[in-house]
């Protein structure tokens, strides 16, 4: 019982909490979802994608928070579309703090109004995700989350 009193309580404040940071980026590196509290999102993810190990590698996905080369391209277009002169490199995805960044700039790109399950089903799905083919990796992360 107490579990699912914690849950419902973190679900709302999540909830709540959204409205306040919502509206639509301002297309600078300063954007609402570096406004956003993500921690709580990207921690959950760190845990279901590598348990935590910075040095974890499955197939191309590497890292804490199992990065591709396709998402390290992307991150790299969002920023050279910002006038941005920064990139990130393959081996930034061992880096964690570099990792929770290229999340950062995904949810910033694709994810303006800060919704939590569209970051999670992004995160595993692109920005194009099918909502059937996330469903288990978004609730493995709520999960996580609590």
């Amino acid at each position: 019982m107490k579990r699912l009193v914690k849950n419902v309580c973190l679900s709302l404040s999540i909830l709540t909490l959204m409205p306040l940071y919502a509206g639509a980026a301002n297309g600078n590196d300063n954007d609402n979802s570096e406004q956003f509290d993500w921690a709580p999102v990207m921690e959950a993810i760190i845990l279901v994608e590598s348990e935590g190990n910075p040095n974890a590698v499955s197939g191309n996905q590497v890292g804490a928070m199992q990065i591709t080369p396709i998402l390290v391209r992307e991150c790299n277009n969002i920023l050279k579309s910002r006038g941005s002169d920064k990139r990130y490199t393959m081996a930034d995805r061992y880096d964690v703090e570099k990792s929770k960044e290229m999340f950062l700039l995904i949810q910033s790109q694709y994810n303006k109004a800060n919704n939590v399950e569209k970051a999670i089903r992004t995160w595993n799905g692109g920005p194009n995700y099918s909502q059937r083919a996330t469903d288990r990796y978004y609730q493995k992360v709520l999960r996580r989350m609590k």
